[in-house]
């Protein structure tokens, strides 16, 4: 008879200390009923019915209708979900808008150059028929 009291009694003890802790790092939106506290002290103060309360009571499911809003939610494929094949219209938009871009890019590089070099900013001054190597050069390019 001792046996099974000893054994019964490691059973609650166990039960209560995995509960205890259990709610203590719980996630605190989850936790219905009372506030944090109070389930860890109604899970010492009662050994058996307070982590039995605890496990049946005091743990909230994981997903719940009440946290998201009242609205059920469920997994799609992304061909499914319509805000994943808008985000999939504004990148194709986009993608056209970089081409776009690029073209009219490219058409101002065919563009002739002016015929007159001193409108071109950093050439005022600079005599194109200088062969000397320095002379003319303005500092600190690196493409001379």
């Amino acid at each position: 008879m001792f046996r099974l009291l000893f054994g019964l009694g490691v059973v609650v003890v166990i039960l209560t200390v995995y509960a205890a802790v259990d709610c203590a790092v719980f996630d605190r939106n989850r936790i219905r009923g009372i506030p944090r506290w109070a389930w860890i002290l109604v899970i010492i103060l009662l050994p058996v019915i307070g982590p039995v309360l605890w496990l049946l009571i005091g743990r909230g499911r994981r997903t719940s209708a009440a946290s998201t809003g009242g609205r059920v939610t469920r997994s799609m494929a992304p061909d499914d979900d319509p805000d994943f094949l808008r985000g999939l219209d504004r990148a194709k938009d986009q993608e056209r808008r970089i081409r776009d871009l690029e073209q009219e890019l490219a058409d101002f590089d065919k563009m002739d150059p002016p015929a007159d070099d001193s409108s071109r900013p950093g050439t005022a001054g600079v005599d194109p028929n200088k062969t000397e190597p320095g002379e003319g050069d303005q500092p600190g390019r690196r493409d001379a």
